[in-house]
């Protein structure tokens, strides 16, 4: 929706009650099958480690301006780094039925005057890729963002980054373009890909998370009876 101003040139929409949202809480938020909490060094580090030493070649590292860590230490010292601060704020994924962190993501780019806020540093271990923790993970600091205040969920990647690309959408962050010459990333250009949600698709968005979650969407196998991509597909948006 457009409004027009006094000089009769188009505008964006009122937001006559805009009220700049909080930081995001350092909670722990719990689902059906995981468990995100604030990164701690003591509880996650070795469990992190552990998990991510699965993935012995480091391609999953590829796209990532830091990774693979050889060694606990190594790993420890980047976390005290990088992680602790308001921006980003990182959160280890806890599979619920090891009870062993097996991934981690952030809040990052956060704009409270804007309302704006990003996940990134996404980093699923192959202990967690393809499985319902990993989508729940992503369901719940979604609905953390939104129901924190924010307007607009945002999600970033290396353009050449096609399985970045393919979960954006399946999780339901339409396209909205490809930033060249983006950044440099260990010695290489990066274009980066922008994906993002808003608010107003939240509702919807929910629902076909909540869908795709439900026991009933899976059979006696553990296999999905509907796609998640299927559900949030309509709910892609297209732009300019």
């Amino acid at each position: 929706m457009t409004t027009t101003n006094e000089q009769g040139l188009k505008v964006g929409a009122p937001i006559p009650d805009w009220t700049m949202p909080a930081l995001p809480a350092r909670e722990t938020l719990t689902g059906r099958t995981c468990r995100v909490e604030p990164l701690h060094i003591a509880r996650h580090a070795d469990d992190l480690h552990t998990a991510f030493s699965a993935d012995a070649s480091g391609a999953d590292w590829s796209y990532l301006p830091y990774g693979p860590f050889d060694s606990l230490a190594d790993l420890e010292i980047w976390l005290s780094e990088t992680c602790f601060s308001d921006d980003p704020i990182f959160f280890a994924i806890i599979d619920l039925e090891s009870g062993k962190a097996v991934g981690m993501a952030s809040y990052l780019n956060i704009n409270r005057v804007h309302g704006t806020i990003e996940v990134g540093h996404v980093h699923f271990s192959p202990i967690l890729q393809r499985r319902r923790v990993a989508t729940e993970a992503i369901h719940l600091m979604m609905g953390h963002a939104f129901s924190t205040g924010y307007r607009r969920y945002e999600w970033k990647c290396n353009a050449l980054n096609a399985r970045s690309r393919k979960a954006a959408q399946r999780f339901g962050f339409s396209f909205e373009g490809v930033f060249r010459q983006h950044m440099v990333m260990r010695g290489h250009n990066r274009d980066s890909a922008w994906y993002a949600c808003v608010d107003g698709a939240w509702p919807q968005l929910d629902a076909a998370f909540q869908t795709w979650l439900d026991d009933a969407n899976f059979d006696a196998d553990g296999q999905q009876l509907r796609s998640l991509k299927d559900l949030t597909r309509p709910l892609l948006v297209a732009t300019d």
